[in-house]
């Protein structure tokens, strides 16, 4: 007869989960498994004090590796949400929220923006320009200027990131040749770094984005707009994920 843990089973939190819980996709699979982790939390899934499913369980419901998963919960525990337990009844359990000063500044942030609209307006602009950029055959100063803002962001200081991180995506949206989308761009942006800074700075996505900044990069000198624009959507993605995650 095998064993259970507690709340396992029909009414569990497995089913309790299930609208929640699916395979993340390949391409920003630690974004979207702490999205749909923080979504757990938010909702209250599983209620404060209650442990999460193991981390086999909950590896093998996202589709990603144990090595993950652990990135995954570690931001969760640095960010005051779940605990780690050893022992025979241990695992990573729900903290109760605090409702402090920090809470209620985020909330009075971000209650008056539709933050779907702003992730949706936001891909459009960006896959846009991205593949405007590509079909451009940049050469000469245009391509200068794009790896030099490039090369900013790969070694910049946590404190510098985002700013730079700023400047390679205008950059993208000024050297597409239309001012009209730039302009919109640069609205757009503002808002959506509104909504980063109400959210930590996770050394893991860090990597990640700066490998799609690459990609991408890549894919617009070499010309292939196909690839810029899928390499910006998936890039905008998972940035949407973690804002999801942590503001929805």
């Amino acid at each position: 007869m095998s064993q259970t843990e507690p709340g396992d089973g029909p009414g569990g939190p497995q089913d309790r989960l299930t609208p929640v819980l699916r395979p993340v996709r390949a391409g920003n699979g630690f974004e979207e498994a702490l999205e749909q982790i923080l979504q757990i939390v938010r909702l209250g899934l599983v209620p404060d004090g209650e442990r999460l499913p193991s981390e086999r369980e909950l590896a093998e419901r996202l589709g990603i590796s144990r090595v993950t998963l652990r990135e995954v919960l570690k931001v969760l525990q640095d960010q005051g949400l779940v605990e780690s337990r050893r022992g025979r009844y241990g695992g990573t359990f729900v903290l109760p929220r605090a409702d402090g000063g920090g809470e209620d500044e985020l909330r009075r942030r971000v209650e008056k923006v539709d933050i779907e609209d702003v992730l949706r307006f936001r891909e459009v602009l960006e896959a846009g320009a991205a593949e405007l950029c590509a079909t451009h055959d940049l050469t000469g100063p245009p391509a200068a200027r794009l790896r030099e803002a490039l090369s900013r962001t790969q070694d910049a200081p946590l404190a510098e990131y985002r700013r730079l991180d700023t400047l390679l995506h205008l950059t993208l949206a000024e050297l597409c040749g239309s001012p009209s989308l730039t302009a919109q761009y640069a609205a757009v942006r503002a808002t959506v770094n509104d909504l980063l800074d109400c959210i930590p700075l996770l050394v893991r996505n860090l990597e990640h984005s700066q490998r799609q900044h690459e990609a991408l990069v890549e894919a617009v000198l070499d010309g292939d707009a196909d690839g810029a624009r899928e390499m910006m959507r998936q890039h905008c993605a998972g940035t949407a994920a973690l804002l999801r995650g942590f503001l929805a």
